[in-house]
């Protein structure tokens, strides 16, 4: 399988929004629990990250306590085979 190209767009969906309604965290506490900056914490919540590392995955998800599962989703792909 061949790596996907830098600007593919992907269906992975980051459900950093609703984890953090449902705990009562602000994005900003977030930051400061795991050590990551405002701003990337925002593009991964905006679905707008092209890779995230481990460390900080497990981070985000230690934090919120949920699985790499709850946090990301794979959104099913639009008729033709397209993100939606």
């Amino acid at each position: 399988m061949a790596p996907a190209e830098p600007d593919e767009a992907h269906n992975i969906h980051c459900r950093l929004d609703e984890l953090l309604a449902e705990r009562g965290m602000t994005l900003t506490r977030l930051s400061e629990l795991v050590g990551v900056s405002l701003v990337n914490l925002s593009v991964l919540k905006n679905d707008r990250a092209r890779a995230i590392r481990f460390s900080t995955l497990q981070a985000v998800c230690r934090a919120l306590g949920c699985e790499v599962g709850d946090l990301l989703v794979l959104r099913p792909a639009a008729p033709g085979g397209e993100p939606r």
